[in-house]
This record gives structure tokens, sequence and C-alpha cells, in this order.
């Protein structure tokens, strides 16, 4: 594609690179630069593309898009590069996400169960969809590994032509606070917008809850139609900044557009009524929990704002499954009961472990740590929410990232020091589960906290392969047998039971 064709629509302050030339592919990591590519440099939060202009051209690039152009080179200025790729991205492919219903869901939590709940619920009513998340990316049943909750907009065009190309008529994804600041989503139109939630998470990247909120209302400018979560103190605003109409949903808020009552919460799902526009429901959904609920009516309202009767939405809602590190039952053939799930915020461990708490017979034990390099604020708010909701905290890393473990886990545990919760801290996380497993009792729930659908732990910037799920299944397998564990060698002899006020073992 000549160069000119992937300007289109761009707006182009000045440019000493020749239109006519013929471009390879479209880069923005200039290690991946060939031979007559283009290179875009774009600003990001760890480093700046423009400081490698110089290399991609020595690696070839036939041009350069940047916001400011060295001397002497063959540049394209542009105000905003991150804009700039996002169009250049729809004319290389096509501008597939125009030939697709874009339907997007943004908040803190509860952002991949919706977009599942979704999918279903278009499938079953006969639609090919797409699904862009953090779990993982579907076109139809064919799943495509992902790194990031919402991808660079490159990179989500390219899918967005894949998910065309399969014939999908829909796409549901998670939109992330980060993409809508960074444009990833630029120049998207989407059919319908929803919002979970918002609660601390992130204020790494943001700084303040306001940021992180503003960040988020963007979605709502971009949105033909809106469904806002009208249980949520960020409300109002959200509805404010509003520039489409927008339904709410409610657990009990008669004002709500969509409104549930009658709730029922079982260990192996959700019951209630729903009321929307004069039409009324029954909704099972076989996934536990309140926040379930929420869930249920965030995707209820995403399909009715399409236009599906409730009555259908309601009947599919029935047949849906769970997701991936999502309350997810980890089979053991024990007594007791291992689940994984994703939380890694302060309302994540609170949500998760208050539903597990409405069903457990025995213990709730929580194994949690905190990712490295991000937000320090919400370590010793997970610790102390932990403590005050589990009887027994088993406190571990997650993603270091480049911290040191030891130095995430204190900040955690300034927040459990006042607690009588008894706890373990061992650092080494399939030790720590390991632990778990060796002392677990009958009708335990162990929750494993944090990785969810992750396989990997992030070390210093390599990520290592590490699976819950494995870890769990390896343990019972050195066993011999699911019913008698004993692994006592695994855990380092420092991490005996001890008490929250006393000094935490080293490792």
């Amino acid at each position: 594609m000549k160069l000119q064709e992937l300007l289109k629509g761009v707006a182009v302050l000045s440019s000493t690179a020749d239109g006519e030339a013929e471009i390879g592919e479209v880069r923005y990591d200039s290690r991946a630069v060939g031979k007559g590519d283009l290179f875009v440099a774009i600003r990001g939060y760890a480093t700046d593309g423009h400081k490698y202009i110089e290399k991609a051209l020595e690696q070839g690039a036939a041009a350069v898009v940047c916001e400011e152009a060295p001397e002497g080179v063959p540049a394209v200025v542009v105000e905003n590069s991150r804009k700039a790729l996002a169009e250049i991205a729809a004319n290389r492919f096509g501008h597939p996400a125009d030939s697709m219903v874009m339907l997007g869901v943004t908040g803190t939590n509860g952002k991949t169960t919706t977009t599942y709940l979704v999918k279903h619920m278009l499938e079953d009513a006969g639609h090919k969809v797409g699904l862009i998340g953090t779990n993982q990316n579907l076109i139809g049943s064919e799943v495509i590994e992902t790194e990031r909750t919402t991808p660079e907009s490159y990179e989500l065009h390219a899918l967005f032509a894949r998910m065309r190309d399969a014939g999908c008529t829909h796409v549901i994804m998670e939109v992330s606070s980060h993409s809508l600041v960074l444009d990833r989503v630029h120049g998207i139109r989407f059919a319908v917008g929803a919002f979970t939630n918002l609660t601390q998470d992130h204020l790494d990247f943001h700084k303040t809850m306001e940021n992180y909120r503003q960040a988020k209302a963007i979605l709502f400018t971009v949105s033909d139609k809106g469904v806002i979560n009208l249980d949520d103190a960020a409300a109002p605003k959200m509805l404010a900044d509003a520039k489409c109409p927008c339904l709410t949903y409610s657990c009990g808020k008669p004002e709500a557009t969509l409104c549930a009552t009658a709730l029922q919460l079982h260990a192996d799902g959700v019951e209630f009524d729903a009321a929307y526009e004069g039409a009324s429901a029954h909704v099972k959904l076989p996934i536990p929990g309140h926040f379930s609920v929420e869930n249920a009516l965030n995707a209820l309202g995403m399909v009715l704002a399409l236009g599906m009767p409730l009555a259908d939405a309601a009947k599919s809602m029935a047949t849906a499954t769970g997701v991936k590190g999502r309350v997810e039952v980890v089979p053991t053939d024990t007594d007791y009961t291992v689940l994984i799930d994703y939380a890694h915020s302060p309302d994540g461990v609170e949500n998760v472990l208050k539903a597990v708490r409405g069903f457990a017979k025995g213990r709730v034990v929580a194994l949690f740590g905190c990712g490295g390099d991000r937000d320090r604020t919400k370590r010793p708010k997970m610790g102390r929410i932990a403590a005050d909701l589990a009887d027994f905290c088993i406190v571990t890393s997650d993603n270091p990232r480049t911290e040191e473990p030891k130095a995430i886990i204190d900040d955690i545990l300034e927040g459990m020091k006042d607690s009588k919760t008894p706890m373990q801290v061992i650092v080494d996380r399939p030790a720590a589960i390991h632990w778990a497993l060796e002392h677990a009792q009958k009708d335990d729930i162990i929750v494993l906290m944090g990785k969810g659908h992750e396989t990997y732990q992030e070390v210093n910037h390599v990520k290592h392969h590490m699976d819950e799920r494995e870890i769990v299944r390896d343990y019972f397998a050195r066993q011999g047998t699911s019913k008698v564990p004993c692994l006592r060698r695994t855990v380092p002899t420092e991490t005996a039971l001890r008490n929250p006020n006393d000094t935490a073992p080293g490792g």
C-alpha cells in the first residue's frame, strides 16, 4: 500500500516523505522495522518512540510518522502520532470495525464476565461474535491469546479484519482506561458502551480516582447508546458526562431502566427477577456471587439496547458458563474446594471473598499478593479486606515485576497489622499454594486470588510459566492420591504459622 493511501484522513502538519512510496508493513516498535516499512513513533507510558527514529531508519524504514522530526529524514509530522497510528491501521485493514456492530465494556471489575455473557447471548440469537479481552481473544470458538486487555490500535484493527473476514457480525470487547486515554480505540464507534463499576486500580497511571473515572467516561462520548450501573457511586458523574442516551441498571432501585429484585444467591449461581420497560423475566445464571447479578444486568442491558427481547435474553443467560480465572473451581477430588479468581484490586478481593463467604460451610482461606510496579496504596487495603473477610490468610507474591517481592508483601502486611486473623507469609507462590493444600481442612474453600487466567509470573521483565491449575494438579500427582496431601519439604522452614503482629519472615 502506498504511503498516501495509509495516510488518508490523517491530519498531516507537514511531510518530507514520498507519498508514492510503497510501504511493506506498519511498525511502532523500532526493533521490528524492516526495509520499506513505515515507523510510527508513539509516546508510551515507559518510553518514547521518538528516541528510536534513527534506529528505525538504519533498519530500512521508508518513512517515519512522528510529532517531532529530526532534520533531513523522510518524515510525516502529525499532532498526535497515537491517533495517527489508529487511523493508519484502519486504512491498512480496510476499516473493518465499520462493517460490524461494535460493543464495549469499561469499568474496574466485571468486564470479562460481562463480555462473555454478551457473546453467549448473541451467539444464541444466531450471530457470529468476536471477543477481545483480558483472558483471550475469540473469533467464534477460535482462541487467540492476548497480553493486554485492549491491544494497541494496529493489532486491534488487524484483529477486527480477521473477525470480519471470518464472518463476525458483532464484536464485544473490554475497553480499558489505558486504551481510552492512549487512543488505542480512537476512531471506533461503538453501538453500545457499558460501565460496570469504579474502584481503586491503576492509580500508578491515572494518579487520581477522578482522572481514572474521566478516562472511563470517554467511552460514552464515542458510543451510540450507554449502559450504566446505577448502584455504583460514580454513576451520576458518568451519566452527566455521557454524550449518548443511557440505559441504567440496578439491584433494587426502581428508577433504573433495568431492575433486579428477589435476589437469590446460591453456591452454584444466582437468580433474580428482571424488569425492563414493562416486561419481566426470571433470570438464572450459574455463576455464584452478588457481583454476578450486576454482571448479568450489565450484559442484559447491552443486548436489550440492541433490541433483543428480555425473555430471550433471560432464557439464554441460564445456559451461560463461567469464565476461566473468575471463581473457577479447580478439580481436586478432596473434601475441600480450591477456587481461582483474578481479584487484584481491593474491590475485587472484597467481592470474591464476600461471594465465597455466602456459601462456605468451612473456613475461607485467602491466598493473595499484589503486583509490583503498580499502585502501592492499594496493597494495605487489600491486606485489610482479606484479613477482615477470610478465616485464614496466606500472603505471597503475585507479579513482582521489577520490585522486591518481600517489599510488596511488607506493604500488604501494613494493612493487616491490627488483625487477629491467623496468617502465613510464604514469598514463593507455588510453595504457598502447596502449603495451603497441605494444611487444608474439611469444607475449607481455598481462594487463590490475583492470577486468575494468567499462566505466568513476571519477574524483572521476564515472564516465567506458572499456571495455578498445574501447581494444584502437580501437588496431588506427587502424593499419588488426591486424598493424602503431604508435601512439607516444599515449604521453607521460616514460614511457620505466624501472628500478623510478628515480623514477617525474610525470603
